[in-house]
């Protein structure tokens, strides 16, 4: 099968809360990038971080599961405390695993088992991108706090200082006018 006649499905992995600086971003511009080479790929949207950003242009696309020759699934993975990144991770399909070359080494092996099989590597991916996503979303949260606080800190500084200074100009002003008037008489 070419890579024209397949059918894929890309899955975003994203959370419905912000203020964690490029986390969901990240996710939604490689699907983007994903978009420009395979138009016709279907979207399945986990977050209302990543529907936000990919239903307004890519909501035609947007859909439920079904069969597909091929799912994609794009999330962040923990990197360091200030360091993940994103990945594109391919999730077994029923047609991935019984064409597969050892597929015929097992004997007992029939649709049943596999579609238990499959359901169950799905969910487990799913997961597995679902807390590593969660983890870097939390570490990229507690550094744009920091960063958001030490702006602020560094803010409030320089309006101290600023009012410092006027207050000072306002007080040399007062006293030149006093001592002015005082050598007038």
């Amino acid at each position: 099968m070419k890579d024209d006649d397949e059918t894929e499905m890309i899955i975003a992995l994203t959370s419905d809360r912000g203020l964690c600086g490029s986390i969901h971003s990240s996710v939604v511009k490689a699907i983007k990038a994903r978009l420009v080479e395979k138009d016709d790929a279907k979207l399945v949207l986990v977050g209302d971080k990543a529907k936000a950003m990919l239903q307004k242009i890519h909501g035609k696309k947007v859909l439920g599961l079904q069969d597909y020759t091929r799912v994609t699934m794009y999330y962040n993975s923990f990197k360091s405390v200030v360091a993940f990144r994103t990945l594109k991770v391919p999730l077994p399909t029923k047609n991935n695993m019984t064409g597969a070359e050892n597929y015929n080494l097992y004997d007992s092996i029939d649709d049943e088992v596999l579609q238990a099989y499959n359901e169950f590597t799905l969910a487990t991916m799913v997961y597995y991108g679902l807390k590593e996503a969660q983890c870097s979303e939390q570490s990229s949260r507690m550094t744009a706090m920091d960063s958001a606080s030490k702006n602020a800190g560094e803010m409030i500084d320089k309006l101290t200082l600023t009012f410092n200074r006027t207050r000072q100009a306002v007080i040399t002003r007062e006293l030149i006018e006093i001592i002015s008037g005082a050598a007038a008489l």
